[in-house]
């Protein structure tokens, strides 16, 4: 297996995108990460997670770092005047023009959680993109928390919606890995953007009106699986998934919830549904199925 660090110039910003592949011309996938993380949540440089696995099987991998994230320069300070609306409508958008010059083939694209959610305002916003675009898979992908409970009280109501907004507000961002709730930071601007649509209410941006909810009505979507744990309980819960298909892919999106009684190795939670060593033998070769079945 290859690994290499390729770089995208988008103004002062270097967008790093970490290619990944055993065998030349394979189809293409692209990774998107989530919030307070980066690309290292689809593969490690010794060879592990979703990333490496897919490689392994021919496809021609390709993981991303959204701007100031893992390997893209510079990274996330105190002076970053960037949100969501920079990765929706100018990151992603040149993460699929690279892809499409390295490889003329159809991409699937794989998304962690809140990467879903941008992915998908990115094809709403531009819906030319979808001629690129052969499937998608989201891991634990939901737009706004309808749950309820202490977990939910504790991690979305105090943690992120009050707690990091007031500490990003001191630092400049948040340093979620020094505070050990991520592992990677966040702009003020996009814990502004992103609490927006946490919180019940329209899938609107804050910056220029756009209503997502009413484009993606209008959106021929490309073949879609959500795929969630029954231990996610809060960040991926099956119930919030459902609400985002309803609202963004017509209803038409498979649904997917990994746990024991389903006939899963274990009852997979928000994180581990990539990097735990079983997955490998319990639901990655069903993804291998799914890409190769819709390229």
């Amino acid at each position: 297996m290859n690994q290499n660090s390729l770089y995208i110039k988008e103004n002062e910003h270097q967008l790093h995108l970490r290619h990944i592949w055993s065998t030349p011309n394979g189809v293409p996938v692209l990774m998107l990460h989530g919030t307070i993380e980066n690309g290292k949540i689809f593969y490690t440089e010794s060879g592990k997670g979703l990333a490496c696995y897919l490689a392994e099987q021919g496809f021609d991998v390709y993981v991303a770092d959204f701007r100031g994230k893992g390997k893209s320069t510079p990274p996330i300070h105190e002076n970053a005047q960037h949100g969501q609306f920079e990765i929706i409508t100018k990151d992603i958008p040149l993460l699929i023009d690279e892809v499409v010059k390295r490889n003329s083939k159809k991409m699937h694209v794989i998304c962690h959680s809140w990467g879903g959610v941008l992915f998908a305002s990115t094809l709403a916003r531009f819906p030319e993109k979808l001629a690129h675009i052969a499937s998608n898979v989201c891991f634990g992908t939901k737009r706004s928390v309808l749950t309820s409970g202490f977990e939910k009280t504790l991690k979305v109501n105090l943690i992120w919606n009050s707690l990091a907004p007031k500490l990003a507000k001191r630092k400049g961002y948040i340093d979620a890995k020094k505070l050990r709730f991520g592992a990677d930071s966040e702009t003020l601007l996009f814990l502004k953007d992103s609490i927006d649509w946490v919180k019940p209410g329209k899938w609107q941006d804050r910056n220029d009106g756009f209503s997502y909810q009413e484009a993606a009505k209008n959106i021929s979507w490309p073949p879609t699986w959500h795929i969630t744990g029954v231990s996610d309980k809060v960040l991926g819960n099956v119930k919030d998934v459902q609400a985002f298909i309803d609202e963004s892919y017509n209803n038409e999106a498979k649904l997917s919830l990994l746990s024991k009684e389903s006939g899963n190795a274990l009852n997979y939670d928000h994180i581990n549904i990539l990097t735990h060593p079983l997955s490998i033998d319990d639901h990655f070769p069903e993804v291998v199925n799914w890409l190769k079945s819709h390229s």
